[in-house]
């Protein structure tokens, strides 16, 4: 059994795709259609299914549906563009796990299927990361949160948007008697109203127009283990008297059935805004906001820990630099990353880190690393990396170190130079660049 089946037409999709799960230690199968997908997996199933929307030989729910038919649970991602949007919310109905707009960040791919396959040695590395902690204010955290796992209480966890909150909910996770069982997380702010409670509650089959088959939801997939609601600030007041009648009675009602269905879920909350201030101005149901805030946990923001900033800094660097490379921090750059203010928290840092490598020509990463960052355009990127080039010249010298640093992949170049990968394609054709054959 292998732990992701691939199903994507484009061969260099599916190249890329197999190579950024394979670098994480799982097992992977691909397959080029909806034919050869089912084939692959009726021999050997696989934990989880990441298939494209639309392919030559037919589609996405085909796959799903032939998955489904032998093994029901398994999870299914899809892999949509632009246009097929509908197609993917139709999924969705129909019982898709999730669904990803093209072109997709490898990192937020990844980071949507460890909901549903954990690495193995995930919590040992989650738990020593946080451990190095060189901050009282968040070792302080980790003490509450290490207290709660040992409980099965609901938390609510309060803090910025970049500080870690998903981490800090798997930790907790990790720590408890719940461990063994599933850690399924949901963004109450990713679907529309009228998604949000089948996503969460599940339905039976015919309970509105589109409902096919019948689709567990999120509280029955985390039974025996926890359910993350993330940005539960985000949940329609219509929703929040249903999800406070779970919390209470521990029993879920699927949408067209008539029978409550009992559930075994540790849940715990995230948001990046003010519950307390919500409730105040009417937005959020008070009663739920204390049935939420049974142990509450604030994460520091980055610059409430800057002992912390140069240990991360480090880490990242390791997990993103390429096997055969090895760079080091210059020392006027470790002082411009302690005194910058890190608005975006630690997601901010992650992304400085992964620019400064792609855009680095040797092993020393310098201060014009960091100037050519975040909010920067493209030419301004550029202009940093060598003074007295032209904007044009040192245009095309970023895209070429771009492109250099990601293999090739444009849709990662772009993500890294702040730009539509239409732009990339048309700068490649406009300064006469290989026609580079990754997406």
């Amino acid at each position: 059994m292998s732990d992701v089946l691939i199903v994507d037409d484009e061969a260099a999709m599916r190249t890329a795709l197999e190579a950024s799960f394979r670098r994480r230690g799982w097992s992977v199968q691909t397959a080029g259609g909806v034919r050869d997908a089912l084939a692959k997996f009726h021999s050997a199933p696989a934990t989880l299914v990441v298939t494209d929307m639309c392919m030559p030989d037919g589609s996405g729910l085909e796959v799903m549906q032939g998955v489904r038919s032998r093994m029901p649970g398994t999870p299914v991602l899809f892999l949509t563009a632009y246009g097929s949007v509908p197609g993917a919310v139709q999924a969705i109905k129909e019982g898709a796990c999730e669904y990803l707009q093209k072109p997709v960040s490898l990192e937020e791919l990844v980071a949507t299927a460890q909901k549903f396959i954990p690495s193995e040695g995930f919590g040992e590395e989650l738990r020593e990361g946080f451990e190095r902690s060189k901050s009282p204010a968040f070792r302080s955290v980790l003490a509450h949160a290490r207290r709660a796992a040992q409980t099965d209480v609901d938390v609510l966890i309060e803090a910025a948007s970049g500080t870690g909150k998903e981490l800090l909910a798997r930790f907790i996770h990790e720590g408890s008697s719940r461990k063994e069982g599933p850690f399924v997380a949901v963004n109450c702010a990713a679907f529309p109203d009228n998604l949000l409670e089948s996503e969460l509650f599940g339905h039976v089959r015919g309970a509105f127009t589109g409902a096919s088959a019948a689709k567990p939801g999120k509280f029955e997939l985390a039974d025996g283990g926890t359910l993350l609601l993330d940005e539960i600030g985000d949940m329609p007041m219509a929703l929040q008297p249903k999800l406070l009648r779970v919390l209470q009675e521990r029993e879920i009602d699927r949408l067209g059935d008539t029978r409550p269905v009992p559930v075994n879920v540790r849940v715990i909350a995230t948001t990046n805004r003010s519950l307390r201030a919500q409730v105040e101005a009417g937005a959020f149901r008070a009663d739920l906001y204390y049935r939420l805030n049974v142990v509450p946990l604030t994460l520091p923001r980055l610059a409430e820990r800057r002992e912390d900033i140069l240990p991360l800094a480090e880490y990242f660097v390791s997990k993103y630099e390429q096997q055969a490379a090895r760079h080091e921090i210059s020392a006027e750059l470790q002082e411009q990353l302690e005194s910058h203010d890190w608005p975006g928290n630690v997601r901010e840092l992650e992304n400085f880190i992964r620019r400064a490598l792609a855009l680095t020509s040797g092993s020393v990463l310098l201060p014009q690393a960091i100037e050519a960052g975040a909010g920067a355009t493209a030419k301004e990127q550029a202009a940093a990396l060598r003074p007295g080039l032209t904007l044009q010249e040192a245009e095309r010298e970023l895209l070429e170190r771009t492109l250099a640093a990601t293999g090739g992949n444009r849709t990662k170049a772009a993500e890294l130079m702040g730009v539509s990968l239409r732009t990339v394609r048309n700068k490649i054709r406009e300064y006469g660049l290989p026609a580079w054959r990754t997406t």
